[in-house]
């Protein structure tokens, strides 16, 4: 068993599609109509065949309720991994995206957490 697609509840689908692409560089694969929404995913342009990241509408009240709290509390809604953090910091800085943590040294791992402007911080993390 493998994982195959992973959600992100997002505020406004073609906002998130416009920042994932454009600003961290992820490649549509889907963009389905589903009645009122769309079933968009995105893929790591280096492994166009992997687990594939879900743009889902926070349109249901819990799942709008979770997504404002973890916010709020300053909780990451997920974690994408960098070869080298400190040049994917300054890419993300020249493009726009604000930080609300610089990459930090954790044990042996580097962190940094950014606003995506769809309702999530997102963590990186460099091994």
């Amino acid at each position: 068993m493998k994982i195959v697609v992973t959600s992100l509840f997002v505020q406004d689908q073609d906002k998130a599609l416009e920042f994932y692409s454009e600003k961290l560089g992820f490649v549509k694969k889907h963009d389905v109509p589903t009645g009122e929404f769309r079933w968009i995913t995105l893929v790591s342009p280096d492994d166009q065949g992997g687990t594939e990241l879900l743009l889902e509408p926070n349109a249901h009240p819990a799942a709008k309720e979770y997504q404002n709290k973890i916010f709020a509390e300053g909780i990451p809604a997920t974690m994408f991994g960098v070869a080298d953090i400190h040049q994917e910091y300054e890419r993300l800085l020249e493009k726009g995206v604000k930080f609300t943590m610089e990459p930090t040294k954790m044990g042996d791992v580097t962190i940094a957490v950014f606003d995506d402007t769809c309702g999530n911080l997102i963590q990186i993390i460099q091994n």
